[in-house]
């Protein structure tokens, strides 16, 4: 073969130079990766302000604060460490205006002296005997003058009980046609009064 003349040369020297595809440095594909995932941080995150409307919107608690179940949230701490007897005759006074009913042991149907005071022991894990008769014999005696909330009083030969609340008073079912109710422990109930028992 001959020797190239100038126009092949020429012709060869202005044709396009391929050139190698550009690599991107590593460097470069993490700030474009970091950027992206932020991106989309932003985009799922709420805005500062906007609650979130499938979350429900609660108060931060405060930093060792100790959250307390909802049933003890209602006792104060002075309630829950009351004596058994305290408790008892606290208790007794959410009773008042339910009606006397012979029989009656539970606040639906009505209540006589001794089922008044086993419903309100029961509350408080005392299981009670539903007869003045028995009662007077459960417990503890306890003179007129040491009496203390919480105690069971008796009067007409045993044949009424009730729960002492202090300051000379006590709650019970009197009789048919009135309602649980509070009475002093003077005239009538003071000239019958047989005496009290403490049960712990």
């Amino acid at each position: 073969m001959g020797e190239p003349n100038d126009r092949a040369v020429a012709v060869r020297a202005a044709a396009p130079v391929p050139r190698e595809s550009p690599v991107m440095h590593p460097r470069l594909i993490l700030l474009l990766f970091s950027l992206t995932f932020a991106l989309a941080l932003a985009l799922i995150r709420p805005l500062p302000g906007h609650a979130d409307p499938t979350t429900p919107t609660t108060s931060p608690a405060k930093k060792g604060a100790v959250r307390r179940p909802a049933s003890l949230k209602r006792h104060s701490i002075r309630t829950l460490h009351a004596p058994l007897g305290a408790r008892v005759a606290r208790y007794a006074r959410h009773l008042l205006g339910i009606p006397y009913v012979y029989g009656g042991s539970s606040p639906r149907y009505g209540f006589d002296c001794s089922g008044f005071v086993r419903y309100v022991y029961s509350k408080f894990g005392v299981s009670l005997a539903h007869s003045s008769y028995a009662l007077f014999w459960r417990g503890r005696r306890v003179g007129r003058w040491a009496m203390k909330p919480g105690d069971l009083v008796f009067f007409d030969g045993e044949g009424h009980v009730g729960i002492y609340l202090g300051h000379n008073r006590f709650i019970h079912a009197p009789h048919t046609g009135t309602v649980v109710s509070i009475s002093t422990m003077a005239g009538w109930y003071g000239a019958r009064f047989d005496g009290a028992r403490r049960i712990s």
